[in-house]
């Protein structure tokens, strides 16, 4: 039997989903009461490897397991199980042949920034600019990303898929009482790609770049933007797949 299950973390205090030995991993987490339960290893897989400090309002995992148990029944004992930056939000019985991760159809990602004083009570929930932005010119530049491109210019120098050829659906720059939301939604995501891509639009929204989108994307040299945004005001919001 193949159970989905979709969840929700605070990343702050978790080096990444992905298992690590000696570190605490969401994986390594869920894996530990799967294992309490079953007597035995059982893999989870997910349908996104948050990096450290990331967080996600709505990822999903799967695992196959012999014991049958309604989905409630799944959530009440997890969440009695669970630290409190881990929470099961809801549990059903899927296809044996559901994947989480691949037959994800899309992601939306939401990085929360805000500008002014430094707020210790946003410390690992949202990232700090000092500086006022221009969300005119954010918006300029954010505009040209929606569409089909290489994007090898905003991906990770670690990243060894070949292709990095994606496409973004929509992005949208929100402005709110503390900053601003930078709000993007695509079929896939390299490694760090949502990042780089924020790191580029506040460079632009400080005056520091002008927007210049589609020549850095046809550039497709990852040196002329090297910085990455930090990992502290990313959220997975939302995994799409059909059904759902």
């Amino acid at each position: 039997m193949r159970v989905r299950m979709n969840i929700s973390y605070n990343g702050r205090d978790f080096s990444g989903f992905q298992y690590q030995h000696d570190y605490r991993t969401v994986q390594g987490t869920i894996e530990k009461q799967l294992k309490r339960m079953h007597k035995m290893p059982t893999r989870i897989h997910g349908a996104s490897r948050t990096d450290a400090g990331v967080h996600a309002l709505d990822q999903y995992i799967h695992f196959d397991t012999t014991i049958d148990l309604p989905g409630d029944k799944w959530a009440f004992i997890f969440n009695r199980a669970m630290p409190d930056d881990i929470y099961i939000k809801d549990v059903d019985i899927v296809d044996d042949d559901f994947h989480s991760r691949y037959h994800a159809k899309g992601k939306t990602y939401r990085y929360k920034i805000y500008t002014g004083a430094k707020n210790p009570f946003y410390k690992g929930l949202v990232t700090h600019v000092p500086d006022q932005l221009d969300i005119s010119k954010i918006k300029e530049a954010a505009k040209d990303f929606v569409g089909v491109h290489d994007f090898t210019t905003f991906s990770s120098a670690k990243a060894e898929i070949k292709n990095k050829v994606r496409e973004i659906k929509q992005v949208d720059i929100i402005k709110t009482e503390a900053g601003l939301d930078i709000v993007i939604t695509g079929t896939g995501f390299l490694y760090n790609m949502v990042r780089i891509i924020v790191a580029y639009l506040l460079e632009v929204g400080r005056g520091l770049r002008k927007a210049d989108t589609l020549n850095m994307i046809a550039q497709k040299d990852r040196t002329i933007i090297p910085k990455t945004a930090p990992a502290e005001g990313l959220y997975l919001e939302k995994v799409w797949y059909e059904n759902l």
